[in-house]
């Protein structure tokens, strides 16, 4: 499958896209350290069934990146304009780590036309089991203008303790992949935007505690990795089905094997197996 890239002007900023493929729309959104790219293992094999979009978010990868506007509402409504503008009216929703930040309030704000959802590693803001500590560097990422001035020129050492330490198998990020990824991080505005997420989960937590009012009615996949050496186990797992489980009716939680925080990269047949089987309808996983 051939695809393309694309920008498009969307809720005052400039949205870079790939898309590719034939029949109904997929959407992926990727995480944090990462652009579109997360997902280019995935697409070719969902493109045989589906349009498969990836954006690069507000602020990251090819995207403007403006000063403001990383709450996962705002955020929503970027993609929500892409869609549109593309002529769908009801797609299939996927987001990775602070894509589901996202991917939530689209579905929040859109019931109608999100046809199912599927959200990979990373906890609802707003729905955290109590206790749950925080991690390290969601702490770090918070604090004004101090990761900026600390990483400002080590954004490789940076960035690379990620893919080193939370992968079950490193080796399935090469340094090729981390290096496409730092390119556009180290650019201006690059880590200052990533960091701009995490700085909006208290703002998240709040808009998703009004969307919340209202449960999802479309299935939801939640999918965890199944072992993160550098915490000798799941970190993830639990609070993603716990929040889910709150916050939508109909929710299936599968843990993959063999794969840390970077599902996507580091099972992409698993992955597309997932996937391929739940927006069909096949519900022949496990049940968690």
């Amino acid at each position: 499958t051939t695809f393309s890239h694309h920008t498009a002007s969307v809720n005052g900023i400039q949205l870079h896209y790939v898309i590719g493929g034939q029949g109904d729309p997929v959407v992926l959104l990727h995480g944090w350290p990462e652009t579109w790219y997360a997902w280019h293992h995935v697409m070719p094999a969902l493109a045989k069934n589906y349009t498969v979009i990836a954006p690069d978010l507000r602020g990251l990868g090819d995207s403007s990146k403006p000063l403001t506007g990383y709450d996962g509402k705002t955020v929503a409504e970027d993609i929500h304009q892409l869609v549109t503008q593309l002529g769908f009216n009801t797609i299939f929703l996927v987001g990775h780590d602070i894509g589901s930040f996202v991917v939530y309030p689209y579905a929040a704000a859109h019931p109608t036309e999100v046809k199912r959802l599927a959200v990979m590693e990373l906890t609802i803001p707003g729905f955290v089991p109590a206790g749950r500590m925080p991690l390290w560097w969601v702490i770090f990422h918070q604090t004004p203008d101090v990761p900026e001035a600390l990483v400002q020129g080590k954004e490789m050492m940076y960035l690379s303790w990620f893919f080193h330490n939370l992968a079950y198998n490193p080796a399935a990020i090469t340094q090729a992949d981390i290096n496409e990824y730092v390119s556009h991080y180290s650019a201006p505005g690059g880590m200052r935007a990533g960091f701009e997420y995490y700085r909006a989960i208290p703002q998240d937590a709040i808009q998703n505690q009004n969307y919340s009012k209202t449960k999802l009615t479309m299935p939801v996949l939640a999918l965890g990795g199944g072992y993160i050496p550098t915490f000798g186990g799941n970190i993830t797992m639990p609070t993603v089905i716990y929040g889910m489980k709150i916050l939508a009716q109909n929710v299936t939680g599968i843990t993959v094997p063999n794969s840390g925080h970077f599902i996507p990269e580091e099972q992409p047949d698993v992955v597309v197996k997932l996937l391929n089987n739940f927006f069909s309808g096949n519900s022949t996983t496990t049940r968690k």
